[in-house]
């Protein structure tokens, strides 16, 4: 998972993969230190063509300002450079599987 540090790298991540998700998160969220990982391992081992991004909204206001994250954890999924999902909070990782499955199956 490669941590981007501004908003230039954010919206290169986006531009130079075809499909990427980035992670939204603090160092303080607990749910975070649990579920981070559970998505990681999900999304290399059922969709691996995804590339993983991981933002610090308490080091980056800025990018988490411009992609309007308002809570922890937040994903946004990108295909094609434009955003496709976004979870935010609650996130079911069977829920998520199921919304992901269709599109990435097409895309990829």
């Amino acid at each position: 998972m490669e941590t981007l540090t501004s908003l230039e790298n954010v919206e290169s991540f986006i531009k130079e993969n075809d499909g990427c998700l980035i992670y939204f998160s603090t160092q303080q969220c607990n749910v975070c230190k649990i579920l981070k990982p559970k998505i990681k391992e999900f999304i290399d081992s059922e969709f691996p063509k995804i590339k993983m991004g991981y933002v610090d909204c308490e080091d980056q206001k800025e990018v988490a300002a411009q992609n309007r994250i308002f809570t922890v954890p937040t994903i946004l999924v990108f295909f094609d450079g434009k955003e496709f999902l976004r979870k935010s909070r609650n996130i079911n990782i069977s829920e998520f599987r199921d919304d992901l499955s269709r599109p990435y199956s097409l895309f990829f």
